[in-house]
């Protein structure tokens, strides 16, 4: 039976019905919202929005992973996350925030001095490993997403065999590492976007419940108006919200217990929608 509870350092958050995950880049090249938060007034103002709209957590990221993005250093990736960081602790002191890295340096940081409740790690632990055993020594959640190659490199003509097959392949493995060291809330990201073709997004949104099936764990999906919305309608990130919602209303009703979006109301609202519509069925 899947996890129906996540633990994010003592605040327990239920699964029963799926739960909202609010983007806040501090960064000048995302691909849809770069640059728009970046000093202290606006990271709040962005903070409040997604708090007041409905979101369980505040996802901040201070790496741009968009197509061909600059590799930042370290030190500059820290300090944007301090700057964030600090700003929100001190105005929402019981506020869940996960923060969006693949450094274990700088997850360690963040949880340390920011009591972080969760990690995002685009790269599901790299190579070495490293951030599973900064996850485990925090007790905390960890969001373990599919990536093929680095954002510097993932579009360039990616190729599978077997899209599924990889996919689950690598989860297996990684969530063996994982509960090896009693990492006790993993949430698997499948990371449409990452190193996939549209036509590879597609594949893994029409077979979605498979994970769930397979892993039991709990499923976020991240689709917030990225290119398999906007190219497939040939139209601008700016303009794919209604393609969003769309994507997001099929990953919920294939099992989709977070979302991850720059939207929050939108995707709040299709929870709703969607949850009436099953507790609809079961009175039948």
């Amino acid at each position: 039976m899947a996890k129906k509870t996540i633990n994010f350092r003592g605040q327990i958050v239920e699964l029963n019905k799926p739960i909202v995950m609010g983007i806040l880049n501090v960064t000048p090249d995302s691909f849809f919202d770069g640059g728009r938060y970046f000093d202290q007034k606006s990271i709040l103002q962005r903070a409040k929005q997604i708090l007041d709209q409905g979101a369980k957590i505040i996802d901040v990221g201070a790496y741009s992973s968009r197509p061909g993005a600059e590799d930042i250093p370290e030190h500059e990736e820290l300090r944007r996350l301090n700057m964030a960081l600090s700003v929100i602790r001190e105005n929402f002191p019981d506020a869940i925030i996960s923060v969006d890295t693949f450094r274990p340096k700088i997850a360690e940081q963040v949880l340390k001095d920011f009591n972080v409740q969760m990690i995002n790690d685009i790269m599901g632990g790299g190579q070495d490993f490293e951030m599973y055993n900064v996850v485990a020594k925090y007790n905390v959640p960890y969001v373990l997403m599919h990536i093929k190659g680095t954002p510097q490199t993932m579009q360039k003509n990616p190729s599978y065999d077997d899209v599924m097959q990889e996919i689950i392949l690598y989860f297996a493995e990684r969530l063996y590492r994982l509960r090896g060291l009693h990492v006790n809330d993993v949430i698997i990201d499948p990371g449409f976007g990452f190193g996939k073709t549209l036509e590879h997004n597609y594949q893994i949104l029409s077979r979605l419940e498979q994970f769930k099936t397979l892993f039991k764990e709990p499923l976020l999906v991240g689709v917030s108006r990225k290119s398999m919305i906007y190219r497939l309608l040939n139209i601008t990130p700016e303009q794919a919200l209604n393609g969003t919602t769309v994507v997001n209303t099929i990953a919920l009703l294939k099992g989709a217990d977070i979302l991850r979006v720059h939207d929050v109301r939108p995707a709040v609202e299709a929870i709703e929608i969607v949850e009436q519509m099953k507790a609809a069925a079961t009175m039948v």
